[in-house]
């Protein structure tokens, strides 16, 4: 039969038999049909388990298809005369031994007639079995159990479809070799081993260094018979147990890369098989003799990157030549595969770490506020998004919360995301207020392009004077939640979205009460395709007031617990967006923590400083502090009212920490630099930094504050 051919036809003596003639077979223990085979009394011969092209692979890997009524059992080609009595030779002389039937020609068969899903023995040679089911080559019967090898082309390119397309639904690396696996064992061979190397090369990139191979995965029927000691019967599912060499490393010009750069697979008994099967598997073992074994080289789109060994039992038919095309077909499949995964999995790792370092990687702790968040991607394969959030520690104790979106869930909308966080950080070093932010925001939008457009709202929270000023862009409105559980969804200003260019942006001041927790989010959160934007802002406002009932009126939900049970508020349909969630527990500053005074910038300034600030450690139980606080609080008093022309703020704030801001009119940033022995001054900073937990500069839009910490008992 010509190699190309498909279709075949059927014999006219099929029937259907009774379902009590149907003989039963065991199973595999994954699945996989294995029969005894039996001599039929009458009907079409069988073949071994394959699926027709729209069948699925069970999930062992076996694709079984049932055997029709009145046929012999898988594995048990015979033919049968025009009468329908088996018998040891060919029942007709045309390519497929078919007898014609009543109203067709003698030796013209109806080439329009369908197949039928089971067919009989190989095509124009003498049957392999007889009556009696022995092999005729080798005078053995097969074991039982055992699936008999195919002998028609037209069975390996049914198995062949059925495998590749098992190959080919693997997403990762992981899934194609364990379906190359499965759609193999126990159809086309006993067990495979299947070698890849490590590091798997990824694109055009070229590896450097010698090629490694790893064993990747094994599998295999089981086996409790004696083998006479061959690596097969010793093989275990998982390549861990110490049974074959796990690492090989390929010599250059050795064998092993002679087979590999021929790229075809090659019996085991080859000369040059011989020679590379002790440097893949280990010096000692050995496989099956008497072509038993198939060395199959895996090459990807531009070089090899691995090899896959393919076994059968000594008591199983050998492999024939026509195997080594099926082979040759899934080693190209499954290399293709494996190449497609190694590149989808460094996108999705390129993607992961865009958007990784994007958002915050931590949240900072600023003063008198605690902080959680949570991000959510849109789905596992739109890993990357345009919804961001921030937590911007400002002068004066104060603390920029931004929650943003940038339309889409590419590559690009991640890239715009990024450069809009950038800019919101950049301005908010400069403390504009928060409308001032958005309007420079909308002009960064208009230079990326015309049709960049994003949601932003972004608040500034002072824990001293316990307010929060808030500015919108087209964004969802953030949830208050109050001390004693009642949720309000804040009013602010919509405005429109970043991008549209030539809006003036509104901020409105709100009181921010000591125990209040605000909630910050993206439409992703509470709009989808099952609801609209306000009955899902609706449904978060309930969610949030019934978690607050647990805990109590006095006792607000932890924030970390809040936010866990807002994102349980998700149901199967309701994830269509990208998720970004940020929440602020405002705890404040109290009055009494706080010590606030107005130097005139002359040169008694300093002198006062130290006892104002002696006088507030001495209210506050810190005398500990005084020679540190004296001695810093001079230095940088006496740096601001060098250069001030206006009146110098000096403010103290006690929390965990003990703080101190020195304010002035002049915008210049002071430098930390060493002075040499001769020079009159610039140690002042020079001390803060030795002394001092943290200090910093931050630029005002009407000059600068310079701070330092000290910690407290």
């Amino acid at each position: 039969m010509d190699s190309t051919r498909v279709t075949e036809h059927p014999t006219s003596h099929e029937r259907r038999q009774p379902s009590a003639a149907r003989p039963t077979a065991p199973a595999d223990p994954r699945g996989a049909l294995l029969r005894t085979p039996e001599p039929p009394a009458q009907g079409s011969p069988g073949l071994p388990a394959q699926g027709r092209p729209d069948d699925t692979p069970d999930a062992s890997g076996a694709v079984g298809t049932p055997v029709p009524d009145g046929q012999s059992p898988i594995g048990t080609p015979v033919t049968a005369d025009a009468q329908g009595a088996a018998t040891g030779a060919p029942a007709g002389s045309g390519p497929e031994h078919s007898q014609p039937s009543a109203t067709e020609p003698a030796g013209e068969p109806d080439p329009h007639r369908p197949r039928p899903e089971s067919l009989g023995g190989a095509s124009g040679a003498e049957p392999a079995v007889q009556l009696g089911g022995k092999d005729r080559r080798t005078g053995q019967s097969p074991a039982p159990g055992a699936p008999m090898p195919m002998r028609r082309d037209g069975d390996r390119l049914r198995f062949v479809g059925a495998a590749t397309r098992r190959i080919a639904r693997g997403i990762d690396l992981d899934e194609i070799v364990m379906g190359l696996c499965r759609a193999t064992v126990p159809t086309f061979s006993d067990a495979i081993l299947v070698y890849l190397r490590d590091p798997l090369p990824v694109g055009d990139e070229r590896p450097t260094g010698p090629v490694v191979l790893r064993l990747r995965r094994t599998d295999r029927i089981p086996e409790d018979r004696d083998t006479e000691g061959f690596l097969l019967p010793a093989l275990q599912p998982e390549p861990d147990v110490g049974i074959t060499a796990e690492l090989c490393t390929v010599r250059p010009g050795g064998a092993l890369n002679e087979v590999l750069r021929g790229v075809r697979p090659v019996f085991a008994d080859a000369p040059a098989a011989r020679a590379a099967l002790p440097e893949l598997i280990g010096d000692d073992l050995s496989v099956p003799g008497g072509q038993r074994a198939i060395l199959a080289p895996l090459r990807g789109r531009r070089r090899v990157i691995g090899a896959a060994l393919f076994l059968r039992r000594p008591d199983r038919p050998a492999f024939e030549t026509d195997d080594l095309l099926v082979a040759a077909q899934l080693a190209t499949h499954s290399a293709l595969g494996i190449d497609k995964a190694v590149l989808y999995g460094r996108e999705a790792y390129i993607a992961d770490e865009l958007q990784r370092t994007m958002l915050p990687e931590t949240l900072p702790r600023p003063t008198g506020v605690r902080l959680a968040s949570r991000y959510l991607p849109a789905a596992e394969t739109a890993r990357v998004g345009g919804d961001w959030y921030d937590a911007i520690p400002l002068p004066g104790s104060r603390v920029a919360l931004v929650v943003g979106d940038v339309m889409g869930h590419s590559m690009t909308s991640a890239a715009i995301m990024g450069q809009l966080r950038t800019t919101a950080q950049t301005l908010a070093g400069l403390d504009l207020p928060p409308q001032e932010v958005l309007h420079h925001l909308d002009e960064q939008a208009q230079r990326l392009g015309t049709d960049r457009m994003a949601t932003c709202l972004y608040a500034v929270y002072d824990p001293v004077a316990h307010r929060i000023t808030i500015a919108n862009a087209g964004h969802p409105p953030p949830v208050l939640l109050h001390l004693g559980g009642r949720a309000e969804v804040l009013r602010v200003p919509p405005g429109a979205p970043i991008g549209v260019g030539g809006v003036d942006f509104e901020a409105v001041e709100l009181d921010a009460p000591a125990g209040a927790t605000l909630l910050l989010y993206t439409d992703g959160l509470v709009e989808s395709r099952l609801r609209d934007v306000w009955t899902g802002i609706e449904q978060l406002r309930e969610r949030i007031a019934a978690t607050a009932q647990l805990t109590g009126p006095d006792h607000p939900p932890p924030l970390e617990a809040l936010c866990d049970e807002v994102l349980d508020m998700l149901g199967p349909g309701d994830r269509d967006d990208d998720i970004a969630l940020l929440a602020a527990r405002f705890d404040g500053i109290a009055p009494s923590d706080v010590a606030l005074w107005h130097l005139d910038p002359e040169d008694a300034a300093p002198g006062r400083a130290r006892r104002l600030a002696r006088k507030a450690l001495s209210r506050w139980d810190l005398e500990e502090l005084t020679d540190s606080v004296e001695l810093l609080v001079s230095e940088v008093v006496t740096n601001a009212v060098r250069y001030a022309s206006r009146p110098v703020t000096l403010r103290l704030l006690r929390t965990d920490v003990l703080r101190c801001e020195v304010g002035d009119d002049v915008p210049q940033l002071p430098r930390l630099r060493q002075a040499r022995a001769t020079d009159e001054g610039g140690r002042g900073l020079y001390l803060v930094n030795k002394l001092a937990r943290r200090w910093g500069a931050t630029r005002l839009s009407a000059g600068k504050v310079v701070w330092f910490e000290l910690n407290h008992s």
